[in-house]
């Protein structure tokens, strides 16, 4: 089913086109995601260039799944300096008011 803000693009990885129905507002992060894939093949090609296509394709998932696990990582500690942050505002407030006493 076609919803209203639907849009076809096509995404052109390693020389292939992929039809895609994409939210017309995410466009920009798909066309981001297919210039990462091309620029990872081609880097990875003239890197190893004695290895096959799928050894190309399998390091290029392999990199993008690297990066996701680091901006996991990141994500989770963002949440560990805002918990500290918590605790810290908590401990500052028990001072005053002990200071106030």
């Amino acid at each position: 089913m076609v919803k209203d803000n639907d849009f076809r693009i096509n995404i052109k990885i390693d020389e292939r086109n992929y039809p895609l129905t994409i939210n017309r507002r995410d466009e920009e992060r798909y066309r981001k995601a297919a210039k990462f894939v091309n620029e990872t093949i081609s880097e990875f090609r003239k890197r190893f260039q004695h290895n096959d296509q799928q050894d190309i394709m399998a390091m290029t998932a392999f990199q993008a799944a690297l990066n996701y696990s680091i901006l996991q990582d990141r994500q989770d500690y963002s949440q560990f300096i805002d918990d500290i942050k918590d605790l810290n505002d908590d401990i500052s407030d028990f001072l005053k008011e002990q200071n106030w006493k």
